[in-house]
């Protein structure tokens, strides 16, 4: 099966096909560095660090590039988050973006999220942004008046395309006062003057400003990937209007299409209501890391479609943590096992179901990305392994050599939930010898025919999640 994606510019899945073969160009929007970064980045960034891993997997060469805006996002009322950041915490403001650059990847690292090749600031390519600013006025999309520079929406006939948004429908909407300076309402900034006040500033053909918040990612986009890029990503809310305002000033600057595929990430709500900083329910990646393990937060994430609406509540996080332990523990099982399984040729049975549940699992990712199916065809695997391991017979180190493949392959390598060393957590080497304690006890408990107490020991540990099996060899255990 080829790799099927959703295309957002199209609003159907289509197949995959890089402009350049063997090579993938992609730009993600990167956060706006002015605080903590929130759970919404972490669902979006770990989603789009298991695209990146896939698509290296099936053997293409990304090269993927997050950007930075560590200046000039102006919010409705003309603020900058910076600015008003650095306000806030009494820092200068590139003192800030270091802060919450640091900050960011920190968070990253401790969610698995693998490095982009290339983390622009949109402060460090402030030429590349003049210089397409200064195309888009010479082939008449856009005007300049009193030191700013705006985009002529009504120059460019395809706008909206991307968002299905009607230049029509914005008019009417228009619901906030309009600078007098700009011919419509409906235009955006690529270029602002910059008052006294503003400390973020820079020479242009048009005096001291600084740059709208959408002409970065146009720019720094051509400067690493070239006019025509695969894959932008983003997250679905920003659709309209930063994609939108970022495909129009590309393709009216350049003359041809910006980007091929468009995957957008979908929302995070928390306990059913959409985050938000003025509804109190806004966490950050720190606060959330606080209360789960940074593995649970990236399963959790994996087990939603990354298109999805995804519901952050104490029992999912709580479910989810549950089924990574599960999960890491059938593959600890299946590793402390390798040293001492005798020598022999893999079981051809079990090769035959690992290259099946491989083919299911491909076919999930090949799916505009399936995660959720994908982890679902691992615990396929959990059960099998789990059932060789506790079985009559001895499992052979061949065998068992090609079960943790599967585990490091797609488990480690494409979703980047099984570590290639388990981390021992405290107390975890106390687990074996402490259930080998309780079947021992069970088993004499069996032999001195008291019943009620044994079956308890059974009922106690299964509501754990520890199955025990009785059998002609004895009593085994496994995670269920």
């Amino acid at each position: 099966m080829t790799l099927q994606v959703y295309n957002y510019l199209t609003r159907r899945k289509e197949p995959f096909i890089p402009l350049h073969e063997g090579l993938v160009n992609l730009y993600v929007c990167g956060p706006t560095v002015y605080d903590d970064a929130h759970l919404g980045h972490a669902m979006g960034y770990v989603s789009y660090d298991v695209i990146v891993r896939y698509l290296r997997y099936l053997g293409y060469r990304v090269r993927y590039v997050q950007n930075l805006t560590d200046v000039g996002h102006l919010l409705d009322t003309g603020e900058d988050r910076v600015l008003k950041g650095a306000q806030r915490e009494q820092l200068e403001p590139m003192e800030l973006v270091e802060k919450y650059i640091r900050s960011y990847f920190a968070d990253m690292d401790a969610l698995g999220v693998e490095r982009p090749n290339i983390s622009p600031r949109a402060s460090a390519h402030i030429p590349e942004q003049i210089e397409l600013i200064k195309t888009l006025l010479e082939k008449g999309h856009a005007y300049e008046v009193n030191g700013s520079v705006y985009f002529d929406v009504s120059s460019w006939p395809d706008y909206g395309s991307l968002s299905g948004r009607k230049v029509e429908e914005l008019l009417e909407g228009v619901r906030v006062e309009v600078r007098d300076e700009k011919r419509s309402p409906v235009d955006f900034a690529l270029w602002k003057r910059a008052e006294p006040e503003h400390i973020l500033r820079w020479p242009s053909p048009w005096g001291w400003g600084y740059p709208g918040w959408h002409i970065e990612c146009s720019a720094m986009a051509r400067r690493y990937l070239g006019d025509t890029i695969d894959i932008h990503g983003g997250g679905v809310e920003n659709i309209f209007p930063h994609n939108e305002d970022e495909k129009a000033q590309s393709e009216a600057a350049n003359g041809v299409p910006f980007a091929r595929y468009w995957i957008l990430w979908g929302t995070l709500n928390v306990n059913g209501v959409k985050m938000s900083k003025s509804l109190g329910n806004f966490i950050t990646i720190k606060d959330a890391l606080t209360r789960y393990r940074p593995e649970t937060l990236r399963f959790f994430i994996l087990t939603s479609h990354y298109r999805a609406t995804v519901n952050f509540q104490d029992e999912a996080l709580e479910a989810a943590d549950k089924g990574l332990r599960r999960l890491l523990e059938a593959v600890a099982a299946v590793r402390r096992a390798i040293p001492q399984a005798p020598d022999g040729p893999a079981d051809e049975k079990v090769l035959t179901s690992l290259e099946e549940h491989k083919a299911q699992f491909l076919a999930s990712m090949d799916n505009d990305f399936d995660t959720g199916g994908a982890i679902g065809v691992l615990f396929n695997v959990v059960r099998e392994s789990n059932t060789l391991l506790h079985g009559a017979e001895a499992v052979n180190r061949a065998t068992l050599e090609a079960i943790d493949r599967f585990y490091r392959d797609l488990g480690g390598q494409v979703l980047g939930l099984i570590p290639a060393e388990l981390r021992e957590e405290q107390g975890q080497g106390l687990v074996e010898p402490l259930l080998a304690l309780l079947v021992q006890t069970r088993q004499e408990l069996r032999a001195a025919r008291q019943w009620a107490l044994a079956d308890s020991i059974r009922d106690r540990l299964a509501e754990l999640g520890i199955a025990l099996r009785d059998g002609p060899t004895g009593t085994t255990w496994h995670i269920s």
